[in-house]
Formats: structure tokens, sequence, C-alpha cells
């Protein structure tokens, strides 16, 4: 009879540690199957990034050297930017990208909010011109690069379409002509990513309050007047993370570059990453090619960690 009662008694503990270690199961399991990767990123990629950073201030050549230095790899991209006559290979990344990088934004935020702003009326045909807008970001950079390669070349493209047409007197030779080839690039990477910045932009439009619309309007505020003064304003989230990723696809492009005009005449079209490839892979600068991947992604932290700060604070407030 008194182990009857013991049992019973026992039964209600032995529940209650049941629960606690399928709680503490159910706790730890997203860790356990999530460190493996954690770790496989934490040393392929922030390893990584600190060795380049360590090569960076070493004299590797075609073969990494383990001996610190001194800051030489820096100064000669620093020589090369600003005292360089003729222009440097690396003066003319760091134009390009500047040139680029402006360009390639300003004209995707523009022509996605734009689009944007006309399915946001619900058009007919909404669900046909999406997609069509979309698919150019499904295409790789390799893709792309390859198409309007052959629609930009003078020889195949639109250039020979118009003499065939009877337009003789048209010509448009960016492609081949060093001091305008890097606006073919703009003009190729403006085309793919103006869909993607379309879709966030009429994300942020369809989340938008319809009350605030409708007061708006009742209020007798104009179309122009309600986009300018509201709609606009409120689109500040979006905007934001569109120029962060528009950035880092600005810093970052390589392959665009490559298969459109496989560097331009005379490299003239290199970006940042091209030159960083080049003298890291072909050219047995190892160091000097880190020390510009290095500066790269101090580019993209200068932009990337305000953009986090500020996003980190208002959730704090």
């Amino acid at each position: 009879m008194t182990s009857i009662v013991t049992d019973r008694m026992q039964t209600p503990e032995r529940a209650t540690q049941r629960k606690s270690l399928r709680a503490r199961l159910q706790e730890w399991l997203p860790k356990i199957v999530l460190a493996p990767s954690f770790a496989i990123t934490l040393f392929f990629v922030y390893g990584f990034i600190l060795w380049t950073i360590y090569l960076s201030f070493t004299k590797s050549k075609a073969f990494p050297s383990y001996t610190l230095t001194d800051a030489r790899a820096y100064q000669r991209l620093w020589r090369w930017t600003f005292e360089s006559n003729p222009p440097s290979s690396w003066y003319t990344s760091i134009t390009n990208m500047v040139i680029f990088g402006v360009l390639y934004i300003v004209f995707c935020l523009a022509i996605g909010l734009f689009l944007a702003i006309l399915l946001d009326q619900k058009i007919r045909g909404e669900g046909v011109l999406r997609p069509i807008y979309l698919y150019p970001m499904a295409l790789s950079f390799i893709v792309t690069g390859v198409a309007w390669k052959w629609f930009l070349d003078p020889g195949l493209g639109l250039e020979q379409t118009m003499h065939q047409w009877g337009w003789t007197s048209f010509h448009f030779d960016w492609i081949k002509n060093k001091d305008y080839v890097i606006y073919t690039v703009v003009i190729a990477g403006v085309w793919q990513a103006s869909g993607f910045i379309m879709a966030m932009f009429l994300a942020g439009l369809r989340g938008i309050d319809s009350e605030i619309i409708k007061a708006s309007q009742i209020d007798g505020a104009s179309p122009i007047q309600l986009y300018r003064r509201i709609i606009i304003p409120l689109l500040r989230p979006v905007f934001l993370s569109a120029l962060i990723v528009l950035a880092h696809m600005a810093i970052k492009s390589y392959d665009l570059v490559v298969a459109l005009t496989s560097g331009g005449p005379g490299g003239s079209a290199w970006l940042p990453s091209n030159f960083m490839y080049e003298y890291t892979f072909k050219r047995n600068e190892m160091a000097v090619g880190s020390a510009s991947a290095v500066i790269m992604l101090a580019t993209m932290s200068a932009i990337i960690v305000p953009y986090l700060y500020s996003e980190l604070r208002e959730k704090n407030r």
C-alpha cells in the first residue's frame, strides 16, 4: 500500500522532469543544428577577411608571405590614386566606381519607384507586367553581360540594325570607346536591377495605411502633393534598404564587367573588383590585391554600419 502511494507521488515529479528535459531539447536543438553552419561561416567568411587584412600588410607576391612589414601596399594604392601620371589602373577603377555607383543607384531608385507607382494604380495587366519587370533579376550577370554585349556591339546589335533600316548616320559605339564604355555597364546594370527595386517599392506602397491616403485626399491634397509629402517620406525604410542592396551590388560587380566589356579597351571599364582579381591572380601582386579588397570592404562597411546603427536605435526606441 505504501509503495503504491509513493509511486503516485513520484509520477507528477517524473512528468515534470520529462517536460523540463523536452523544453531543454527544444531550446538546444536549433543551436545544435545551426552550429556547423555558424562555424563554417565564421571560418570561411570572417576568417578569410582577417587573413586578407593580414596579407595586405605583407610583401606577398605570387604566394602568401606571413612576415608583417608595413603598409607599403596601401601606400602604392594611395600613390596610384593621386600621384600617377598618366592615370593608373587603380585610379581608373576608383573613378569608374564613382561613376558606376552613383548612376547605377540613382537610376535604379528612380526607375524602380516610377514602375512601382505605375503598378500601384491597379492598372490592367499588372499580373503580366510584374513578372516581366522582375525577369531580368532572375538572370545571372554573365547572361546579362553577354546579351547586352551583342546588343551594343556596333557590328552585331543596335547600330548594325539601324544601318540596315536605312539610318546610316546612326552611331552608337560606346562599348568600343574607352571614354564611354563604363556607361554601357551602367545601362546593363540598371536594366537588371530596376525590377527588383520596383518590387521593394511596390511592397512598401502596398503596406501604407490606406486611411492616411484617404484623409489626405479629403483634405484636398493633389496626387503630386500626396506622393511628395506623404507617400514618399513614408517609404524612407525602403529607400534605405534599396540603397544598401544597390551599393553592395555595385561594389562587388565583377562578372558583369567581364562579360560585357572584357574590362574595356585597355582596362578602361575596370572596377575595384576587377583590379583586385587582376593584381592578385594574374600579376602576382597578392599584397596589393588584398589591400584593394580591404578598401572595398571598408567602403561597404561605411555604408552598412550607419544603416544598421540607425535601425537598431529605432528599434530600441
